[in-house]
């Protein structure tokens, strides 16, 4: 059988795009949810697309953080309210891209049998619920993680830190 130059292009074009979406960099974070991202993609594979100097992304993110009631538990800016504050460095599983929206999907629960542990102490009311479901879709995460980095006030070199023991 002879395979034509077009026919493996296109082969090695389709390899290329799965290769692609397995990493965890689809080119339209609104086609996936929360939950299918962190599904399809490799732990430390999680990278957010926007900056926190981004004005017009946290601006949307101040939006769908309260849009989708996080402000409810933490505060209209992420300060804190009954439960802890967002935007210090107390985030007792690490500060990276990866985990905080790995927790924000699966809720402390799912994150835990996943294989993260605590390193801190943080007053709770209880624990982070899932919110994979509730959130639309991953470019709605990215944004709200976008917005509670840029009221961030806590430790700069812990900023983007490193994952909690895995």
């Amino acid at each position: 059988m002879k395979i034509s130059r077009a026919g493996v292009i296109l082969v090695l074009g389709t390899l290329a795009a799965l290769q692609i979406s397995q990493a965890g960099a689809p080119e339209d974070w609104t086609k996936v949810s929360p939950t299918d991202a962190v599904k399809n993609t490799p732990k430390g594979g999680l990278h957010n697309p926007y900056k926190d100097s981004q004005s017009d992304i946290v601006a949307q993110g101040e939006s769908l953080f309260r849009s989708y009631s996080c402000s409810g538990c933490h505060g209209g800016t992420g300060g804190g309210g009954m439960c802890p504050a967002v935007t210090n460095d107390t985030w007792v599983y690490g500060g990276d891209d990866d985990t905080l929206f790995r927790l924000v999907t699966l809720g402390t629960a799912d994150l835990q049998k996943a294989g993260y542990t605590r390193t801190g102490r943080e007053n709770v009311v209880g624990p982070m619920p899932p919110m994979g479901t509730i959130i639309k879709n991953a470019d709605d995460l990215w944004k709200i993680i976008a917005f509670i980095r840029a009221h961030y006030d806590g430790d700069p070199t812990y900023k983007f830190g490193a994952p909690a023991s895995q």
